[in-house]
């Protein structure tokens, strides 16, 4: 079964930075893209960033120059480095797997449990 455990989340001032980090398991093979996702209390959940196997990158305008997104392949890992943090930044933060292929099987699309980020004004 495929797992992804995120790890990172906290209390922060606005102004400060986080990084979150999300390792995938589960006797995998390879992971097409992995990617972070939001959701903010009383708001759908929202793109953050994503990025490919090869490292080609994707952003939410709202994060554009503040947010960092980098994947480490041979540990099925992807990372997310968040400076200049602001409060609207604060949401439950999900870490996303797409074309997941393990042993056994593929999964399409593979989600984490989330960890929380809060910014204080």
């Amino acid at each position: 079964q495929v797992q992804l455990v995120e790890s990172g989340g906290g209390l922060v001032q606005a102004g400060g930075s986080l990084r979150l980090s999300c390792a995938a398991s589960g006797s995998i093979f390879s992971i097409n893209a992995m990617g972070w996702y939001r959701q903010a209390p009383g708001k759908q959940r929202e793109l953050v960033s994503t990025i490919t196997r090869s490292g080609n990158t994707n952003y939410a305008d709202s994060v554009k120059g503040r947010f960092t997104i980098s994947r480490d392949n041979a540990k099925n890992t992807v990372y997310l480095q968040m400076n200049s943090l602001k409060p609207e930044d604060t949401a439950v933060y999900y870490c996303n797997a797409k074309g997941v292929i393990t042993r056994a099987y593929n999964v399409l699309d593979a989600w984490g449990q989330g960890t929380l980020v809060t910014v204080s004004s």
